[in-house]
């Protein structure tokens, strides 16, 4: 599905990321992993459009991507959460789905006045899947509460649920295990593996968490110093001497 050759960024002096190069394939959960400073969020910006890179080719679904601004992707199928949740805190859950959708016909004045029927039923459209997304992750018991409020756990939930929102068809996931319980943990774990096995969602998830990798991700890619030091699956991945020497601390168990 996506692409990525001879990707580089650089910053003055600093190279942050130097020629990865890999694949997401289709219908899959890719895992990408890596130690801090390793390039990974560099590349997601650069993938999702909001940093071009110095050099190199991202395509998508066999064409080229490269340096497209995430507007305009999104409008395409290519979607991205934040390690840290980008919610509209004084808005609810339900309004933080609802807002998702482009093209609304209510977001014009004009057909405010002109199309008052159009609107309506473009907005019980919206109604109807932002209730189904809640129903879906669970999170119908905080419809009305503002999203500021919200656990991180919560908040990321609603991350994915805005996801859900669009007519995606790749998720990047930067980090979502980052700041969540245990018991979320699990419950975010089932509802991603749930789009891609009932929706078709293909994700690519940054994760420091190596068990809900070890639980969702297969292919694995392993990026060390902005550069691809492996891809495969991650039975594999965690034995490998170069991996433990750069991401594991040289123990197999770690």
């Amino acid at each position: 599905m996506l692409s990525v050759e001879n990707l580089t960024k650089t910053f003055g002096g600093l190279t942050a990321v130097a020629g990865a190069t890999f694949q997401i394939p289709e219908g899959r959960i890719t895992g990408l992993i890596g130690p801090n400073g390793a390039g990974k969020t560099t590349t997601f910006n650069m993938i999702a459009g909001a940093m071009p890179p110095t050099s190199g080719k991202v395509a998508y679904l066999g064409d080229d991507i490269t340096g497209i601004q995430t507007h305009r992707l999104f409008h395409r199928g290519v979607v991205r959460t934040f390690q840290i949740p980008h919610e509209f805190g004084r808005l609810t859950v339900l309004e933080n789905l609802m807002v998702v959708p482009g093209a609304q016909p209510g977001e014009n004045i004009f057909k405010v006045w002109l199309s008052p029927s159009r609107v309506r039923g473009r907005e019980a459209e919206v109604l109807k899947r932002a209730e189904d997304t809640l129903a879906f992750l669970n999170l119908c018991h905080l419809r009305d509460e503002l999203a500021q409020n919200l656990s991180g756990g919560q908040k990321k939930l609603l991350e994915l649920g805005r996801t859900m929102m669009t007519d995606a068809r790749l998720v990047l996931l930067d980090e979502p295990g980052a700041g969540v319980n245990p018991t979320l943990m699990k419950k975010l774990g089932e509802m991603i593996r749930r789009l891609n096995v009932e929706r078709n969602y293909t994700f690519c998830i940054i994760e420091h968490d190596m068990d809900l990798i070890a639980s969702l991700c297969d292919p694995v890619i392993v990026l060390a110093e902005g550069s691809v030091l492996m891809t495969g699956h991650f039975k594999d991945i965690r034995r490998d001497p170069r991996v433990l020497d750069a991401y594991l601390g040289g123990g197999e168990d770690d």
